[in-house]
């Protein structure tokens, strides 16, 4: 299975950087994988809900563990998110346009994760659907 269709093949995801303001890119991603049907948990460190559901501080604090993470931070953010994804165990990280950082990949790849950071659009591949 190629990087992104296993990312895809999840049953749960969180999205670290969702937002809830609907004009950023945090929030459209947590609102398209939760149109899809998908079980999604928004992160985010400072606001309590999101689109009507709760949002938690990080994946320590998610309920369970989600098998996908979508990644919308700064850069020097997703060192620390992607951090503490290997310690949950997330089997998937997808760092959106961005959010890319070159360390926060390689430690996500050598602990056996499933990282997509090469510019790709999580959007724009959903809306082909």
């Amino acid at each position: 299975m190629n990087p992104i269709d296993s990312f895809l093949a999840a049953k749960t995801y969180a999205v670290a950087g969702a937002s809830a303001r609907q004009h950023k890119y945090g929030n459209k991603v947590f609102r398209a994988l939760v149109a899809l049907g998908r079980e999604t948990f928004p992160l985010n460190p400072v606001t309590k809900q999101i689109e009507g559901h709760t949002a938690y501080p990080r994946i320590a604090d998610l309920p369970v563990v989600p098998e996908s993470l979508s990644v919308i931070t700064p850069p020097q953010v997703t060192r620390q998110v992607v951090t503490d994804a290997i310690e949950a165990g997330v089997q998937n990280i997808w760092m959106q346009p961005g959010a890319e950082d070159e360390e926060a990949s390689r430690l996500a790849r050598e602990a056996g994760i499933n990282v997509i950071d090469d510019g790709a659009c999580v959007l724009v591949l959903l809306a082909r659907g």
